[in-house]
Order: C-alpha cells, then structure tokens, then sequence
C-alpha cells in the first residue's frame, strides 16, 4: 500500500482504489509499529473516502515527512566506496571511505530536517560554493520511534562532491542545506520486508535529453537495513520516527555536474517516481 500526504489530508491507494482517510496528523499516523494493520483497517473503515481514479494527479502532493529527520548512510554500495575514494585522493581522505566500507561501524550523519526537505515534483537546490554537484538516489527507510522499519521511500540526497572531496571534514556542508534533499512521492507500507531484488533507477535530463541513467538492485548494498538501524538508535531517539536514506549505487562519472534546470527522476519499484527540477 502506498500512503500520501496531500493537502487534503492522508490518501491510501491499494489496489487501484484510492481513499481519503480523514487523518491529518502524519506524525501521530504513521509512528506506530502496526503501520500496516491500522493503515489497513482505515482503509476499510466507513470514515475511509472513496476518490476517483485520477484524484491524486490534482492533488499537491506533499513531502511524506511532517516533523521527522532524515539521516543518511554513506558507503553502502562498492560504487560509492570508489567514487568517494577518487574525489577525495587529492586531500589524501581516500582511505578514510576504503576503511569505512570494511569496518564494524557505518557511516550515518545528519541529513535534513522536514524545512530543509521537499517533495516530488519540487525544486532541489545546488550549492552556489560547489563547482560539482550529483544528485543520490537512494532507498530511504521509515523507522518509529521504537526502531522498527515499517515503510519506505524515494529519497535524493544532493550532494556537493568538490566540497566533500576537499576535506572529508567538510560532509555537513556538502550534504546539509537549503532544499538539500527530496523524500516521496509516497510511503510505501508493507508487512514484510521490501525484496532485495528491487530496483533503483535514476535518469538525469537537460533541455529533454538524457544526460546520465543508471540502475541498481538494493541486493547490492553491504549493510543490512537492520544493521544500520541497529547503529542509528544506539545513542539517539526519535519521538516521531525518523527517515534513513540507505546510500546509493548509482554514481554519474567525474566529469558530469548538475547544473540549473535538470530534471532528475528516481523511480524505486514498489514505491514510484520522485521527480524534482534543480533550481
């Protein structure tokens, strides 16, 4: 099932049927471990509103996070182990990345509160003291406030590679500002595990041509999704719930930077597209 949070309120679609559930508190809604069940049992409920076929494409379709976080995981994919290693070989940080990938402790840092977070169909942003700029799609997870994985989303997480290749230290300016990063279109809420044979995809377009495409299953991140929660509450709460974007796999090549007008398209089987303009 898919949950939306629109401006009318919180939309379930399952099944071709789209309802509007009479919720409008996401925070409240969507921080319980049985998720799925209640989610379920509104959607059958008789407050449940049936809406046609094409209600959501006239909806303003908002980011599927109200008062959360997000945090991040980095060097999750082999992909992404090289690709930090060679943007940072000239500040002599490489090793860091290499020793990260193979240590007992992942990488998580502070990502974006929901002010500094927009939706599909929105503007990202580009920092204007970065020459070399990518957009990571990457599978995001929500996790409650007790730290159980109870849905999923598409997340971007810009990031400013030649501000982070010139000091490892420097990650929070590269990863964290204004319209820094993009969750949606939806929360996608199932009662098991999401198939590690689900694929991520990312095209990158400018002036309606491809520039750069590529594609990667989750099977081929390192770290389990558990392990990286496991890591995240260790010393941290979150009253309600958090978002975990998991790392990408999909690295455009050095020689490509986004640049203002770009149009970048994530889509994650299960989940949909998250499609955003680069302001």
């Amino acid at each position: 099932m898919k949950l939306y949070r629109t401006t009318a309120g919180i939309a379930l679609e399952l099944d071709g049927q789209i309802k509007l559930l009479g919720h409008t508190d996401w925070d409240t809604f969507i921080n319980r471990d049985d998720l799925y069940d209640a989610a379920m049992a509104d959607f059958n409920s008789t407050r449940a509103l049936l809406q046609p076929a094409d209600w959501l494409a006239d909806q303003h379709i908002l980011p599927p996070i109200q008062s959360q976080e997000i945090w991040a995981s980095g060097v999750t994919y082999l992909r992404s182990r090289n690709a930090r290693m060679d943007e940072s070989k000239e500040s002599g940080g490489d090793t860091f990345y290499d020793k990260v990938y193979d240590a007992e402790r992942p990488e998580l840092f502070f990502k974006a509160t929901a002010g500094r977070t927009v939706g599909t169909h929105d503007a990202v942003r580009i920092r204007r003291d970065s020459t070399w700029d990518v957009p990571e799609p990457e599978l995001t997870l929500f996790v409650t406030s007790s730290g159980k994985i109870v849905g999923y989303t598409a997340g971007n997480d810009m990031s400013s590679r030649s501000i982070e290749g010139e000091n490892p230290l420097y990650l929070p300016q590269a990863k964290s500002y204004d319209r820094c990063a993009a969750l949606g279109p939806c929360l996608y809420v199932t009662n098991q595990p999401i198939s590690p044979d689900t694929q991520i995809g990312l095209t990158i377009e400018r002036g309606g041509e491809a520039q750069f495409s590529g594609q990667i299953l989750i099977s081929q991140m390192k770290r389990s999704h558990t392990e990286l929660v496991s890591f995240l509450f260790r010393e941290c709460s979150f009253p309600q719930g958090v978002y975990l974007m998991t790392g990408t796999g999909i690295v455009p090549p050095n020689t490509f930077t986004l640049q203002s007008g770009d149009v970048i398209t994530i889509t994650i089987d299960g989940i949909g597209t998250l499609q955003n303009w680069v302001e």
